[in-house]
């Protein structure tokens, strides 16, 4: 059997130049305006050459009949300061959506799904949602305040709080919003911007029951604890305490082995397992102990679901199970018939991810994936299926479930409960289009 090939999807090709004709599409309607902007950014992918290429023989390839310099001489040095990679992958980034409202100053980035491999997104691909632009904070000045519902209110320094025993976790964090673009029917081409709002790490910090306790928290009055950022979105969101009394809520400043990036609230956010991501506050400066929800403005007129009842349903926050086959996804290209290894991430606000099932002919038939260990809880899962392709038309689709049995629902099974006016917390299967070119697209079935 020959192996298959794919191509990645044509952003990871992009030079500036390309990003910035990407940018520059705004033109006609919205949807006109989607479409035409991603259409830009697929334009580059010269499909004859790539073809010409993969059909190359082997036995006549220079690459394996001469030796290659780096085969033949002194590397360099060993590497000082801070590591960066290849400058072949210098395209592998996080981008900001051609099909979003463009700024002077990007509030949203997503990162490169397509292109990660295993559960841990890197630092510097992490995807990035600012309400008032990113700072980056002098920690010797930052400074944590416990109040509200407790005996002893008190401010902390960075250095008292990184004296208090700390834990490492690996979580998942979705923005409340992502794949928030499809709730309108507008097929956006890849995996970098249909799911991108999504990354996962592994968070250092202390459980924020601990702290609340050494403040002598009011646990019989105490319900609620708002969090307050330190920039200039004031951004405030209520977090229950039984959330908090299970000791899964962290006061973080490590991100991946290091301090937390600028980016991602350094030097202090709050970590908040299997919660929509705007609940975990970045730069945190307070928590107040309350007996009642606040009813911010970030709850209760923005991250608010419409519902078909053109009611407002408020205070949702857990992010429901979900999972996207991320190769082959939109944007990239088979180019030749055979064996291919579907894989993707499944993941669960609720807990661990059980099970997932993988369809290549649109969900008429279902097979269970594997799971690549570790499986934990509320944290980005790998699965994966072996799939022969036949050169014919085929719908690729993954299905996760959950350890408490909530199974993702399809697009019919969504918007029946949640219509179709709504922006946050879609979860509905995901579907890829195949061609018999080998392009793979966005599609969206009922």
């Amino acid at each position: 059997m020959d192996a298959g090939r794919l191509r990645k999807a044509p952003e990871n090709f992009l030079d500036r130049q390309g990003i910035a004709e990407v940018a520059a599409q705004a033109r006609g309607g919205r949807r006109d305006f989607i479409r035409g902007a991603f259409a830009a950014a697929a334009a580059g992918m010269a499909l004859p050459a790539v073809r010409a290429q993969a059909a190359a023989p082997a036995d006549g390839d220079p690459n394996i009949l001469s030796l290659p310099d780096h085969a033949k001489g002194l590397g360099q040095p060993v590497a000082v300061g801070y590591g960066k990679p290849s400058k072949y992958e210098a395209n592998v980034q996080r981008r900001q959506s051609p099909g979003l409202t463009q700024t002077t100053q990007a509030s949203v980035s997503f990162a490169p799904l397509q292109s990660l491999f295993g559960i841990v997104t890197p630092s510097g691909l992490h995807f990035e949602r600012h309400h008032q632009g990113w700072w980056d904070i002098d920690p010797s000045k930052h400074r944590f305040m416990v109040n509200g519902l407790v005996k002893k209110p008190r401010v902390f320094t960075m250095d008292e709080l990184m004296r208090l025993p700390s834990v490492s976790r690996f979580h998942f964090i979705e923005c409340g919003a992502n794949t928030g673009m499809e709730w309108g029917n507008v097929a956006v081409p890849t995996a970098q911007y249909t799911h991108g709002m999504l990354s996962c790490s592994e968070f250092t910090g202390v459980p924020l029951i601990t702290i609340l306790e050494q403040c002598g928290v009011d646990l019989a009055k105490g319900k609620f604890v708002l969090a307050e950022g330190g920039d200039g979105s004031s951004m405030t969101r209520t977090i229950p305490m039984d959330l908090i009394r299970s000791g899964e809520v962290l006061v973080a400043y490590g991100q991946n082995g290091e301090m937390l990036r600028p980016e991602n609230g350094y030097p202090l956010r709050l970590v908040v397992p299997g919660v929509q991501g705007v609940s975990w506050v970045k730069y945190l400066r307070r928590v107040e102990v309350g007996d009642k929800p606040y009813a911010t403005k970030d709850e209760t007129i923005h991250y608010v679901d419409l519902m078909p009842d053109g009611k407002h349903r408020q205070y949702t926050s857990i992010q429901e199970c979900k999972s996207v086959v991320t190769t082959p996804s939109g944007g990239q290209v088979l180019l030749d018939k055979g064996f291919y290894n579907v894989t993707g991430l499944a993941w669960s606000g609720r807990g661990k991810v059980k099970r997932v099932d993988v369809s290549v002919d649109g969900g008429r038939n279902w097979r269970t994936a594997r799971l690549e260990g570790p499986v934990m809880s509320k944290c980005l899962t790998r699965f994966s299926i072996d799939w022969v392709w036949d050169g014919k038309p085929a719908i690729i689709q993954s299905r996760a479930t959950d350890e408490t049995g909530y199974v993702q629902p399809n697009y019919r099974q969504l918007r029946a409960v949640r219509g179709t006016r709504s922006i946050y917390h879609n979860n509905a299967i995901q579907s890829w289009l195949v061609e018999e070119s080998g392009e793979v697209k966005n599609v969206q079935l009922g």
